[in-house]
């Protein structure tokens, strides 16, 4: 495997920035189903990949998803040309004869007989699968705003009652504002924040 491109690396970490404000300009449903389309092939553990997306974009879904926003959140939801909903299948492993072949005769027992241990794979999996929804966004020329103030317990009533799926967190899409960019946050360096032993 090579080393992609540095416009590339730029467009995916570097120049790539947290989205408030949105352009007038729609998302296609074609370009969300690429996204999917490149989001599932991320690597999760023993190949459960968790993650189920609803892509929020009709005025109906989108106002009764601002009913679950925090304040500070609406607005941004509001303009955004789509609105995803980052959830997790707690009975992901029906899946796994599917997706994983070779051991399901022995995860899928492992899962089903304790619901705590599949809530903790199916967040942490569909964790990994929402850093990996960020990176194809941008890859695609899409901005990305990922937030975590929202009422969980009203977004899982609202848009998955009956169901086995339950919010992980919420991201707006579209085309950002580059003018109404805040100045970045500073990170850690890695001295700060890795060691190598």
């Amino acid at each position: 495997m090579s080393i992609i491109a540095k416009e590339a690396i730029a467009q995916l970490f570097t120049d790539a920035r947290t989205h408030n404000v949105w352009l007038d300009k729609p998302v296609s449903d074609e370009t969300l189903r690429e996204l999917y389309d490149l989001v599932k092939w991320g690597p999760t553990s023993a190949n459960t990949t968790p993650a189920r997306i609803v892509f929020v974009k009709s005025p109906e879904a989108k106002a009764k998803l601002i009913e679950c926003m925090a304040p500070g959140n609406v607005d941004k939801t509001r303009t955004a040309p789509v609105t995803a909903i980052i959830a997790y299948d707690l009975k992901f492993y029906e899946h796994l004869p599917k997706l994983f072949p070779n051991g399901a005769e022995k995860m899928v027992p492992m899962f089903s007989g304790d619901a705590a241990k599949a809530a903790g794979a199916a967040h942490m999996n569909s964790s990994l699968q929402g850093g990996y929804f960020i990176l194809a966004a941008r890859a695609l020329g899409l901005d990305c705003g990922p937030m975590a103030g929202f009422d969980a317990q009203k977004v899982n009533d609202t848009f998955f009652a009956g169901t086995e799926w339950r919010v992980n967190f919420i991201c707006n899409l579209g085309y950002g504002d580059q003018d109404k960019l805040f100045p970045r946050n500073p990170r850690l360096s890695f001295d700060e924040a890795a060691r190598i032993i």
